[in-house]
C-alpha cells in the first residue's frame, strides 16, 4: 500500500483527499495544530519537514498547506512567503531526496484576473495580491527543487469546513435578502472533485503544471442564486459591484475579476478523466448540508 505524507490534513481538501483514497493508501497525517492522530508539522521549518519524510519514508507527499487568508497576507507577507512559499519549497527538497512524487495545490489567484477568456496553464502569471504572489513563488520553488511533481491550480473551492456556500447558507437563516459581489467570475470548485482529480493524476507520469476547476462558470451573486434555488431558500440576493460592495465590507487585498481556469492541460494528456459541471458537484455536496 502507499505510503501518503498529507499535509494540511484538517482543511477542506486534505479532509476530501482522505475519503477519496479511503483505503487505498496509508496516510501520515499532519497539520500546523498538533490533534489526537495528527503530527504538528510546520512546512516552513526545513529540518523538521526532512525530518519527517526521513522517518515516514512517503512514497507520495500532498501539500494542502497554506495561508488562504487573503486579506491576511496583505499585512503579514512575510508569514504567507513562510506558508505559501518557503513551505512547498521544503516539501519539494524533502520529495526529491526521499524520491516521493509532490501533489501542489495552487490558484487562480496568480493571475491578475484581468483576461476575457479562461486562463490556460501556458499564460504568465501576473497576481495582484500578496497571496497571489506568494503562492506563485511556491509554484516556481516547486519547480526547481522537484523533479517529479503535480501543481494544480483551483479556484472558488468548496468542501468540509468554511466556505462560500455555507456562509451564503448561514446569512440566509437570518436575512431576508443579501448583497452579493456580480462582477468577478470564476468555477466554484468542489474539493470533492479536485481529490479525484489528485488521485486519478498522482499514479501516472504526467507531471507537471494543471488548471483544475469545475467545468463551467458564473459569478458570486449567481452562484448564491443556484445555492438558494437548490435548497430551496426564499432569501433575496441582491447584484452589486466590487466596488459598491468595498464600500460596505473594506477589504486589504484586491480580488481578480475574472478568475476563470480552462484544464487545458487535463484534456491534453487525457480524456480518461474530467471534473464535473460545477452546478452538478454542487449537488452533490448540497445532499449532506
Amino acid at each position: 500500500m502507499k505510503k501518503i505524507l498529507l499535509t494540511g490534513c484538517n482543511g477542506q481538501l486534505g479532509r476530501a483527499i482522505q475519503k477519496e483514497y479511503h483505503s487505498e493508501a496509508d496516510f501520515v497525517l499532519t497539520d500546523m495544530i498538533d490533534m489526537e492522530g495528527i503530527t504538528k508539522l510546520d512546512i516552513s521549518d526545513v529540518d523538521a519537514v526532512m525530518r519527517m519524510t526521513k522517518d515516514t519514508k512517503p512514497d507520495v507527499i500532498i501539500n494542502c498547506a497554506a495561508f488562504t487568508n487573503v486579506d491576511g497576507c496583505e499585512t503579514a507577507e512575510d508569514t504567507a512567503y513562510r506558508a505559501n512559499a518557503i513551505g512547498p519549497r521544503n516539501l519539494a527538497i524533502a520529495a526529491n531526496e526521499y524520491h516521493a512524487k509532490l501533489v501542489h495545490i495552487s490558484t487562480d489567484y496568480v493571475f491578475a484576473g484581468d483576461g476575457d477568456r479562461p486562463y490556460i496553464e501556458f499564460d504568465t502569471p501576473a497576481p495582484v495580491s500578496a497571496y497571489g504572489r506568494t503562492k506563485l513563488a511556491g509554484e516556481e520553488f516547486v519547480r526547481q527543487f522537484a523533479d517529479r511533481y503535480f501543481i494544480l491550480r483551483t479556484a472558488w473551492l468548496y468542501g468540509d469546513g468554511k466556505n462560500f456556500v455555507k456562509t451564503m447558507l448561514r446569512l440566509s437563516q437570518d436575512h431576508d435578502e443579501i448583497s452579493v459581489v456580480c462582477d468577478q467570475k470564476g468555477s466554484p470548485t468542489s474539493a470533492v472533485e479536485l481529490a479525484k482529480m489528485i488521485r486519478f493524476l498522482e499514479p501516472t507520469d504526467n507531471f507537471g503544471l494543471y488548471h483544475a476547476t469545475c467545468e463551467g462558470d458564473t459569478n458570486w451573486a449567481d452562484f448564491t442564486k443556484t445555492i438558494f434555488a437548490k435548497k430551496g431558500i426564499s432569501t433575496v440576493v441582491k447584484p452589486v459591484t466590487s466596488e459598491e460592495y468595498a464600500a460596505m465590507n473594506p477589504a486589504a487585498a484586491n480580488r481578480p475579476k475574472y478568475s476563470i481556469l480552462e484544464n487545458k492541460m487535463l484534456k491534453l494528456v487525457t480524456d480518461a478523466f474530467s471534473m464535473a459541471q460545477w452546478e452538478d458537484a454542487l449537488d452533490v455536496y448540497l445532499r449532506d448540508v
